[in-house]
């Protein structure tokens, strides 16, 4: 091989440069080698992906000598985005030409197994109901009902829609269609986006691990009802069982005893006395043992989880068929159900009635944001994951489009399906639905519809298959979030997991597992909604701003929709240009600096947080998102060079924010800008040759 500048080609003829580039060392040449039997030129960059397009792929770049080029956006001598390099081969072959970048040192091993054949969803159905089953959980089903009515009724439905438009859909289609085009997982993809970056992938990890160690606990409570279900006169129905108190009152049963305001349902004593035994605790200081009866529930969920996962998209995709149809059937039969019975028009009317002046509350607002996020749920991997199987030239922008809009509508409709029934609650009570419908979180499911369930006509048979939705619905969002893990490390060390995924899903199981035993304790509720508040909630959030910013702005929003338009055919329009680069990342920021200048008020039944449990909460939270921070401080660390050549990167953020002064008296003075930028974080090492650059940019402004 010849070396040249950065202005001249090079000719690959041999593998011998193969061993140049050796763990912990620089790469000194702009290519690596990789023997390919086969004669097709595959390209695999961290950069810009180079795939055929749909009418060229059988004559996409081959050459004789059987090499196939590796790409990655690190320049072994600091210099440019990459070099242009020449494939030649004998009289026979034709010569091909293409941009390349450069792959060095220990990026070099993981990339060697991306030109294997990547698994795909067997069918395109298997990934629609794959992605819609993770987005419907549990969340909609009660979060939203009680959203609603709470900030507005009927009213809350337009901001709702405004941030569903302008914020939540945008970045479910960003997600979708970054998985897709660079088919990697939510560690690995920052390579290919902008390095420094990369710790968001591992933030991910962290958040995905805390959801299952607290969300399967709630699944496991369901268990729990489902197998106590199978009975003739549901155990929540009396008030004569050995977990009952003298509070319990039976108004369904006897017409003459009236409900007062110290009266217990016999579904709240089940729920707190038996299923989770909070009397046997006295808070977050003084958890109590562990129920062993969880214990077992939980040891058999992640069972499922594990056989329905151990094999990878192919076992999961056709498990969702069951997990994630199975509930809109339940539904259904719900809603029937709920409106058929005395009482209900006045849920519904609790519901829908709108109160226009939540519409000027900040809080209403900061509401809707937060729902349609986490409802929908980019930022924890998981539409990367699932979305990097998809095969190149999917139609994604559809997808995003129909998944996202199947999932507001469902949790509009279980809206219905929860207010139904509380409006029979309230008739049944004599009470107002708003007292009736006072209970937030799993509560709500679990001792109002519960309660409501047990006084139906054919009770065991509505309670059976209400906990088997409940059931389905955390199934498939597990299997998701899990998975979401699971391709991101699998990518990160293919050399090491690639083929041992049955063992790291072990692992991994056996990891949640451990970490769930503090909410298996008689305090465990206690815990669970300490980490439902604070462990995931702005964490993620922070995650998806961070993550549109580097896309949008340091990857380059140009550059994005010219992957899109590889990968899709056309071009992003200007609204998904404006959401991706300004609309949606101001509203994640003005809903996480909501949450940090007021946090939640935490408390659940009798038990009020003490305000250390505040501390701890933003301690676990800062836990996941310091992955960030600390691996831009390692990647500077690790950087070849100098202290103070390192320490030059201070002109590049004074670059950053000095250069805004510029876009409109110097627009090609600002192009130059945000290419020397772009470039840079494109770079997985610091260029002790752009520090001048930088210099001159920030003490001259239009001197380049």
């Amino acid at each position: 091989m010849e070396k040249s500048s950065s202005n001249e080609t090079q000719t690959l003829t041999s593998k011998k440069e193969l061993l140049d580039c050796t763990e912990g060392e620089d790469c000194q040449e702009n290519g690596l080698l990789v023997k390919n039997p086969k004669s097709t030129l595959q390209l695999v960059e961290d950069g810009n992906k180079v795939h055929p397009s749909q009418g060229d792929k059988g004559e996409a770049g081959q050459i004789s000598n059987g090499y196939s080029v590796v790409q990655s956006p690190v320049p072994c001598n600091g210099i440019g985005d990459g070099e242009d390099v020449q494939c030649t081969a004998p009289a026979a072959t034709t010569t091909t030409t293409t941009t390349t970048s450069t792959t060095c040192g220990v990026e070099a091993q993981p990339q060697l197994l991306e030109l294997e054949e990547r698994e795909t969803w067997s069918k395109k159905m298997d990934f629609l109901l794959s992605v819609i089953g993770y987005a419907v959980d549990l969340g909609n089903v009660w979060r939203f009902p009680y959203i609603c009515y709470q900030n507005g009724g009927g009213a809350f439905l337009i901001p709702y829609t405004i941030m569903a438009i302008f914020g939540g859909i945008p970045l479910f289609y960003m997600e979708l269609a970054l998985g897709q085009y660079h088919r990697n997982g939510c560690i690995s993809i920052w390579r290919k986006i902008c390095p420094i970056f990369k710790g968001i992938g591992f933030t991910i990890c962290v958040i995905a691990f805390y959801i299952a160690s607290y969300y399967n606990t709630i699944m496991a409570w369901a268990l729990y009802y489902l197998i106590s279900s199978f009975t003739s006169e549901l155990p929540w129905t009396s008030c004569k069982n050995a977990w009952n108190t003298v509070n319990c009152t039976n108004y369904f049963t006897n017409a003459s005893i009236t409900w007062t305001p110290h009266s217990i349902s016999p579904a709240e004593e089940f729920y707190t006395r038996h299923i989770l035994q909070v009397q046997r605790s006295k808070g977050l200081d003084d958890l109590g043992g562990i129920s062993w009866q969880l214990t077992l529930c939980l040891l058999l969920i992640f069972t499922i989880v594990y056989f329905s996962i151990w094999k990878g998209v192919k076992t999961s995709g056709k498990v969702v068929w069951v997990t994630a149809t199975f509930p809109y059937i339940i539904l259904f039969i719900l809603l029937i159900r709920g409106a058929t019975l005395p009482g209900a028009w006045r849920g519904v009317v609790f519901y829908l009635k709108p109160d226009w002046q939540k519409l000027l509350a900040t809080e209403v607002w900061v509401d809707a944001a937060a729902q349609i996020f986490f409802s929908l749920g980019p930022g924890f991997g998981v539409l990367l994951a699932f979305a990097s199987y998809n095969k190149f030239h999917n139609n994604c922008y559809q997808d995003a489009l129909v998944t996202s809009t199947v999932n507001c509508m469902t949790s509009f409709v279980s809206g219905f399906v929860i207010f139904t029934v509380l409006g029979y609650m309230a008739e049944m009570r004599n009470e107002e639905v708003s007292e009736v419908a006072k209970d937030t979180g799993p509560s709500l499911l679990f001792i109002t519809y519960a309660e409501a369930i047990a006084n139906m006509p054919a009770s065991t048979f509505f309670a059976i298959i209400f906990f088997l939705m409940l059931l389905t619905l955390g199934l498939d969002s597990t299997f998701a979030g899990l998975e979401g893990v699971i391709t991101a490390v699998l990518d990160e060390f293919p050399h090491v997991w690639g083929k041992r995924r049955e063992w790291f899903v072990l692992g991994l199981i056996i990891a949640c597992f451990l970490g769930s035993l503090t909410t298996l304790t008689f305090g465990g509720a206690y815990v669970v909604k300490l980490f439902e508040e604070y462990a995931t909630g702005p964490a993620v959030l922070t995650v998806v701003f961070l993550e549109s910013i580097a896309v949008a702005w340091f990857y380059g929003i140009n550059q994005f929709c010219r992957d899109m338009k590889e990968m899709l055919g056309f071009t992003p329009g200007w609204y998904w240009r404006l959401c991706w680069v300004a609309i949606s990342p101001i509203f994640l920021l003005f809903i996480i600096c909501s949450f940090m200048s007021s946090p939640p008020d935490l408390r659940l039944f009798d038990y009020n947080y003490p305000y250390w449990t505040t501390i701890v909460g933003y301690c676990i939270g800062t836990s996941s998102v310091i992955c960030i921070p600390i691996y831009m401080a390692y990647r500077l660390i690790i950087t070849p060079g100098t202290f103070k050549e390192v320490s030059d990167v201070f002109y590049l953020f004074k670059f950053i924010f000095d250069g805004m002064y510029f876009p409109l008296h110097y627009p090609a003075i600002q192009k130059k800008r945000w290419e020397i930028l772009h470039r840079y974080f494109r770079q997985k090492r610091w260029s002790v040759n752009d520090a001048p650059i930088f210099a001159r940019c920030w003490m001259y402004g239009s001197t380049l």
